[in-house]
């Protein structure tokens, strides 16, 4: 197991469609891509969507196949795992992805404002007990608001009712538009191919017999986010 991983790590030095940054070099400041990911990285002008906390990359090389006039990032900080997707984007030839190793709580050295179009939050840990660590907490909301285009799109895709509530009494409460809300994706009329896009883990919990919910409102830079009452 062991050598497998550090196999994977130096491959993965090798993808260059794959950016991994010391912390020195963004820990309380700008990365160098910074602003200019479509110009300097993709080299064209087309919109930028990310995935955080991509995992094994299904989702971000999915949305990238589905959607060649759009660049995506999948953003994780266990290479590992990452390893899988920048693997499947090379072997097959995928050229509008590619994946940053970092933590998510560092992302604002990473991108300018309105630089990113749209954001998709699968299946990530819902931290149960410190909602200050949920990717859609306002303290992440509030990091997204500083390079979000104004009423970007954030998607929730998630096993876990408590956050699936949270976040939707959060977008409610701050009354950010919610445009798709739905408590049991697969028995709903707006599976899609986009959606219907599964992640290693979601297949586990499918198995499992575990509905999946889906969240997608509309982030508004402007506002200072409140909390949800406390649950």
């Amino acid at each position: 197991m062991v050598k497998k991983k550090l196999s994977r790590f130096a491959e993965m030095e090798t993808f260059d469609h794959v950016v991994q940054p010391l912390f020195d070099e963004v820990f309380n400041k700008d990365y160098r891509l910074k602003g200019k990911w479509a110009k300097d990285f993709f080299q064209n002008d087309k919109p930028l969507i990310l995935e955080l906390g991509c995992g094994k990359g299904e989702y971000t090389v999915g949305l990238a196949k589905q959607n060649p006039d759009t660049n995506f990032i999948g953003i994780d900080i266990k290479g590992a795992r990452m390893w899988r997707g920048a693997k499947t984007a090379v072997d097959e030839g995928i050229k509008n992805v590619a994946f940053l190793r970092t933590r998510i709580d560092l992302i604002n050295s990473f991108f300018g404002k309105e630089e990113i179009s749209e954001i998709w939050i699968t299946f990530p840990d819902p931290q149960p007990k410190k909602y200050y660590k949920r990717l859609t907490s306002t303290r992440f909301l509030g990091y997204y608001q500083a390079f979000i285009k104004q009423d970007g799109f954030i998607n929730l895709k998630t096993d876990s009712a408590e956050l699936y509530q949270y976040t939707k009494q959060l977008a409610e409460i701050n009354k950010l538009e919610i445009v798709i809300d739905t408590d049991n994706l697969y028995n709903s009329a707006i599976v899609n191919e986009i959606l219907s896009i599964k992640t290693f883990y979601e297949q586990q919990f499918l198995a499992q017999s575990k509905p999946i919910h889906y969240l997608r409102f509309k982030l508004n830079n402007s506002i200072q986010l409140e909390e949800p009452t406390e649950e």
